[in-house]
């Protein structure tokens, strides 16, 4: 796990997790103790124990792949806390989403305000989480390159989610993915100044690498 402490903020990352090498996140203000967990994959249980006596008021789920909710019955039931995630993404899990968000709709945890960015692409309801200087990306975008795609228009819509959204948000955010690595917004416009430099195919989809792509 990996702990980021900045002010009354507390991020704590754990990851990979399961066999999907997933990320799970937990923002918590550090004088409640109240925190958000964002995504629930296997073995996500785990991140509890750095709850540290807080205690999760939410649970949000960033999209709705299976690999993010493996874990939402054990995370529930431990917790108490309401499930949340994006409307267009309730299906196929409605049964257990207790609320949804929609873009630019904020969540408050103790002192901390945590920003709904909804990002389409990756699926219909994807959604980042701002707080602080900090982007709980989900699969929408990662150091490198967009979300996996199964389509050339869920791609296009993929990148102006995240020119039109992401790219606005300063350049020192630094993107915490729902797999693998952190990033920095200035590094993806960096990359994605390459890609956008070249001419692409017109059913171009599936992994992409800003640079390679």
């Amino acid at each position: 796990m990996e702990v980021h402490e900045q002010g009354n903020l507390r991020l704590v990352k754990a990851g990979p997790l399961g066999s999907y090498g997933n990320n799970a996140y937990l923002v918590q203000d550090k004088e409640s103790g109240d925190a958000l967990l964002v995504d629930a994959p296997q073995d996500a249980e785990q991140i509890l124990d750095a709850l540290d006596g807080g205690k999760v008021v939410r649970i949000v789920v960033t999209h709705r792949h299976p690999d993010h909710w493996m874990s939402i019955d054990a995370v529930k039931q431990a917790t108490g806390a309401p499930v949340v995630c994006h409307e267009d993404d309730r299906e196929p899990y409605a049964a257990k989403v207790d609320e949804t968000i929609a873009d630019g709709e904020e969540i408050t945890i103790g002192s901390l305000i945590v920003k709904a960015i909804h990002t389409p692409g990756h699926t219909p309801g994807s959604t980042c989480f701002l707080v602080e200087d900090r982007l709980l990306s989900g699969d929408t975008l990662f150091p490198g390159g967009p979300g996996r795609t199964s389509t050339n228009a869920d791609l296009q819509q993929s990148i102006q989610s995240i020119t039109s959204k992401l790219f606005e948000l300063p350049d020192d955010t630094i993107i915490h993915p729902g797999h693998g690595d952190d990033g920095r917004i200035g590094d993806s416009k960096r990359e994605y100044e390459v890609f956008a430099s070249k001419d692409h195919s017109a059913d171009l989809s599936g992994d992409v690498n800003w640079e390679e792509s």
